[in-house]
């Protein structure tokens, strides 16, 4: 299992196979594959893919104050390449 901290910070992040969690303080991001194999390594995958979720779960299920829903992130702008 790894160290990693739900809601703890803008920065971690873990790779689990293909799928890629990235931490945040108001939101965690899941993208990509895994597939649980039914072997060592696919328990092992599981193990860490439920933890982390057992542990982000009990954060917000002990949050008192928790928030109805989250603002989505704002739309990124394009801007020219100041480059060119």
């Amino acid at each position: 299992m790894s160290d990693f901290s739900p809601f703890a910070d803008d920065a971690a992040s873990l790779s689990i196979g293909k799928l890629t969690i990235e931490n945040g303080t108001n939101r965690i991001a899941l993208y990509g594959s895994l597939d649980l194999t039914r072997d060592k390594q696919g328990l092992a995958q599981a193990v860490t893919l439920k933890a982390i979720l057992d542990k982000a779960v009990g954060l917000m299920t002990n949050q008192h104050d928790l928030p109805n829903s989250i603002e989505p992130y704002a739309p990124t702008k394009t801007v020219s390449n100041p480059f060119q």
